[in-house]
């Protein structure tokens, strides 16, 4: 049970990442792509800011912003 609250957790992070990021999501698999790395880099990030993030919407908080920052970084990387 734990893998699915994951993945959909992953999935909508994701999501809402590339609607903050580029206006659109950019399907299933690469949401829930981007939201699994987020969720380590936000958990990395809040982890240095020792901030702590509890329950789904606390996780979700924690692994949008790292999946926007990792889009942030794609983008900026594209761009150069």
């Amino acid at each position: 049970m734990n893998l699915i609250y994951f993945l959909i957790i992953g999935g909508v992070a994701g999501w809402l990442a590339g609607l903050i990021m580029k206006g659109r999501g950019f399907g299933v698999l690469a949401n829930i792509g981007i939201g699994i790395v987020g969720s380590f880099i936000g958990g990395f990030l809040f982890g240095l800011l020792q901030l702590s993030a509890q329950g789904a919407v606390g996780r979700l908080v924690t692994a949008t912003v790292g999946a926007v920052l990792l889009l942030a970084i794609v983008n900026k990387i594209k761009k150069g």
